[in-house]
């Protein structure tokens, strides 16, 4: 008997219901309000921005996650609690009358079309604040779309600027102080290279890498303790310079040490698995033959051909590094 085939065919596209998804939303807005009002939820109500910004941080990175496992039920979820992060903070500012969720989102639709005078057309991209002469006719060009992008921004950013001349912007005032700092560093390499501020090639960072793996050494090897102010700078130059490498190999920093933390991840797991006693009781050689080990039967897993789904998701990250 014939066993029926596996289909092939991509998953069938959903369109969005626009009119759905403002009902349920405005629900969201109304539930966390409710949350928030005399009456509400205690614990809600207690929370400041200072309390709760740590949970933004995780739920982002768990959205992050979710999108590498391909999770995408979980995804859903994941970026419902990232929602309702934006939720909690512009209920905070709405009870300290300072703005409320429509507020966000209509900032949001505002730059969305200013940004997009190809799609919306100039008059209304005029009209939602764009004040950059851009070419509008991007033939289906992303990178005509991102030219005039970057046009707007800095259009706005002069515009800015120029209405509080006591603080002068600087090129590098658009890469945001709060991002991961491995994602900051790659960032602010990147304005400085479009000011000519960059290493020419890549392989100019290498004896850089080189030099300030040597200050760093010269620095902790002082044993001072007075000195760990200079040894974390010392760390973070050399970081700051491994990043920059990263951005000009077209590999990006965040990427690598998470395939690289997985890699790691999996390959202390074959050493649990492997090792006869505990690994606290082996000797320095005896961890080592097995990390070489785990490596080894990694490595030829990964050759006989990944498992459909994370497999091939790791096999890429293994790539990147």
């Amino acid at each position: 008997m014939d066993l029926p085939q596996a289909s092939s065919s991509p998953p069938k596209k959903i369109a969005t219901d626009p009119a759905r998804a403002a009902a349920i939303f405005e629900q969201s807005a109304a539930i966390m309000a409710r949350l928030r009002a005399p009456g509400g939820c205690p614990w809600d109500r207690e929370q400041t921005f200072d309390t709760i910004r740590k949970y933004t941080l995780e739920e982002a990175y768990e959205v992050f996650d979710a999108i590498e496992r391909r999770d995408f039920p979980h995804l859903a979820e994941e970026l419902g609690d990232l929602l309702l992060q934006v939720l909690f903070y512009a209920e905070m500012a709405a009870n300290e009358g300072q703005f409320t969720i429509a507020d966000v989102i209509d900032h949001l639709n505002r730059k969305l079309i200013r940004r997009h005078p190809h799609v919306f057309g100039d008059e209304a991209a005029r009209e939602a604040g764009n004040v950059a002469e851009v070419d509008s006719r991007v033939e289906g060009s992303a990178a005509a779309v991102l030219r005039n992008w970057e046009e707007i921004k800095a259009a706005e950013k002069t515009a800015k600027a120029n209405s509080d001349p006591a603080n002068p912007a600087s090129r590098l005032d658009s890469v945001m102080r709060a991002l991961p700092a491995l994602l900051e560093a790659s960032k602010l390499g990147g304005k400085a290279q479009k000011s000519g501020f960059d290493w020419p090639d890549w392989r100019d960072l290498l004896p850089k890498i080189a030099e300030e793996t040597a200050e760093l050494e010269a620095e902790a090897a002082s044993g001072d303790p007075k000195r760990m102010p200079a040894i974390e700078a010392e760390l973070g130059d050399l970081l700051f310079t491994v990043v920059n490498l990263g951005r000009h190999l077209g590999v990006d920093a965040e990427m690598a040490l998470r395939g690289c933390n997985l890699r790691f991840r999996e390959r202390f797991r074959e050493m649990e698995l492997a090792s006869p006693r505990p690994l606290e009781e082996l000797a320095p050689n005896e961890l080592e033959d097995l990390w070489a080990a785990a490596k080894q039967k990694l490595a030829a897993k990964e050759k006989s051909g990944p498992e459909v789904g994370t497999g091939e998701l790791h096999a890429d990250e293994g790539a990147q590094s």
